[in-house]
Parts: C-alpha cells; sequence; structure tokens
C-alpha cells in the first residue's frame, strides 16, 4: 500500500513539473517526487529493518534537503521575478548577465 502511495505521489509529481510552466508550480512538482521517495525509503525501512534507526535519519536528512532546496527554489524565483518580472519557465530562458 506505502509503495502505491508513492508511485501515485511520484507521478502526479512528475505530470506535475513536466506540464506546467509557472516556476512554482515546478518545483512544487518536484518536492511531490521527493515526497515519493521519502515514503517509499520510509516503507522499506519499517519493512525490512524496523529495529535499526537508519530509515529515521534518511527521512529526517532528506526532509532537511528539502527545506533547504525549496528556501534556495523561492529565492532563485523572487529574485528572477524582481529583475526580469519572469514567472514562466520559457521566460526565464536565459540567467546569464
Amino acid at each position: 500500500m506505502f509503495l502505491l502511495l508513492a508511485a501515485a505521489l511520484f507521478a502526479v509529481g512528475l505530470f506535475g513539473a513536466l506540464s506546467q510552466q509557472a516556476v512554482v508550480m515546478v518545483m512544487m512538482g518536484l518536492e511531490l517526487m521527493i515526497n515519493a521517495l521519502v515514503v517509499a525509503g520510509a516503507a522499506f525501512w519499517y519493512f525490512l529493518a524496523p529495529q535499526a534507526p537508519d530509515g529515521q535519519v534518511f527521512v529526517l536528512v532528506v526532509l532537511a534537503a528539502m527545506t533547504v532546496e525549496m528556501a534556495m527554489g523561492f529565492a532563485v524565483t523572487t529574485l528572477l521575478f524582481r529583475t526580469k518580472d519572469a514567472d514562466m519557465t520559457d521566460m526565464a530562458g536565459e540567467l546569464h548577465g
């Protein structure tokens, strides 16, 4: 059941990341895909080795990485919008200079 949930989350996130043009929506799709990996990793940990704390450490590390990734992504998106007034992915094609 947990792996089906993870697969569904990953599929919805992949569809959202590939079909949207708004930068924030693409980032939300990426977050759903990362959440699917967290659910699958936690399910594997729970059913394979529930005594070892490796799975809990994995989930905490991935959640910390997600937090940093979202903070940096929103910072870049905000800077891009303020400097070039671009909120869509095709508007942000050239990021040099």
